[in-house]
């Protein structure tokens, strides 16, 4: 910018009348300010957006459990950034996990911590990028409207399962967690062979709710943050605590994605104070 300056006519001049000498100095313009150097894109001041040279497109691999938070993050993420997320969370965990191990292109990865750290080792999730994010425990459900069973304890749980005349989970194949860990609960509670015998298993994954609201299955298992959101089932509680078992939700970025920094701002945006509220209203806990 240009800005006048007055040079004064030295001591001896100012004698003669002279008119001051006036010239002009361009100066370099001030910097805008770069609101993303200090703040991650959840915390910007109200009403700021940030600005971006070129708005990314971050492919994005999860499992379904994320998907009532994720719908929600994803739309705020992309008003403030201006970048475009494109998810896939049609699958179990184990089964993202095997696609991203089997050389499949994404920029970031949703699965369990545990998941995360077997794809760092083989390289397929980048070093030092693993972000904690929330977690779910295991919870049972019922057709809307039917009367919930009592499983406030383990005894009350046992007989539960003992009475039900049915009971549905995911394909354990599959890789979902959920019905893997029941597998060996009900083995270490000695009433595997009795639930092998009225347990349906879910092959597609729409079957998990609309099985159990049809009523061809009596009680369903999922995790706690997929069934508060499905419409046409009641939630009956969580596992008792002294069986509750968590699945911790990790995020990486992808070592074979394009989308590096992109990537790293959203896991910062899906981890960062303002969303954990999103995540514990959705169902999940702190990691």
């Amino acid at each position: 910018m240009d800005v006048c300056v007055e040079v004064p006519h030295s001591a001896s001049s100012r004698r003669t009348p002279f008119p001051p000498v006036w010239f002009y100095v361009t100066l370099p313009r001030p910097r805008e300010p770069r609101f993303w150097r200090t703040h991650g894109p959840a915390e910007l001041p109200q009403g700021k957006k940030r600005a971006v040279a070129r708005a990314a497109e971050i492919k994005l691999l999860s499992g379904s459990a994320v998907t009532p938070a994720m719908i929600e993050l994803i739309a705020k993420f992309e008003q403030l950034s201006g970048h475009k997320v494109v998810f896939d969370f049609d699958g179990a965990i184990g089964a993202m996990t095997n696609r991203l191990l089997t050389g499949e292109v994404a920029d970031v990865a949703i699965v369990s911590g545990e998941q995360i750290g077997i794809l760092q080792r083989q390289g397929k999730v980048v070093t030092g990028s693993r972000a904690d994010i929330a977690k779910v425990g295991v919870g049972i459900f019922v057709r809307k409207g039917a009367s919930k069973p009592e499983i406030s304890s383990i005894e009350a749980f046992r007989h539960t399962m003992l009475a039900a005349k049915s009971i549905g989970y995911n394909d354990p194949a599959a890789g979902a967690p959920v019905s893997i860990y029941l597998i060996g609960l009900f083995e270490r509670m000695g009433i595997a062979a009795e639930m092998q015998a009225k347990t349906t298993v879910f092959k597609l994954r729409t079957e998990r709710f609309e099985a159990v609201a049809r009523g061809d299955v009596e009680i369903g298992f999922n995790q706690i943050s997929e069934i508060v959101a499905a419409p046409d089932v009641d939630l009956v509680g969580p596992l008792p605590a002294p069986l509750q078992t968590y699945t911790l939700f990790a995020s990486g970025i992808v070592a074979s994605g394009s989308e590096h920094d992109a990537g790293g701002a959203f896991i910062r945006f899906i981890t960062s104070p303002t969303s954990m509220t999103i995540w514990r209203a959705k169902g999940f806990e702190d990691p």
